[in-house]
């Protein structure tokens, strides 16, 4: 603590709870991501995954930019597994 002046600690102190913060909004809209993808492996709903898969992207994007990988992880998962459902339905289906 002596070589740090407490001014200096206390900018500090923001910046973590927000990187841990990004980490939770991540993780959020991955789990957005993965209700509205839910919904979209019916037959017919498809298409939704042009919808579902840029909030993935922002979700993953946000993650990035957390202390941890968790909320980044999760999206990529649900990014790849939603890209292969709208390669299996020929784009539409």
């Amino acid at each position: 603590m002596r070589g740090r002046p407490a001014r200096d600690l206390a900018c500090d102190l923001p910046r973590r709870h927000v990187r841990v913060m990004l980490n939770l909004v991540s993780i959020l809209i991955g789990l957005v991501t993965l209700a509205l993808g839910l919904v979209a492996f019916f037959p017919l709903l498809g298409w939704m995954n042009w919808l579902v898969i840029p909030i993935g992207i922002v979700g993953a994007a946000v993650g990035a930019l957390s202390s941890s990988n968790a909320g980044r992880n999760l999206n990529i998962v649900l990014i790849i597994i939603f890209t292969l459902r709208l390669m299996l339905g020929g784009g539409i289906i």
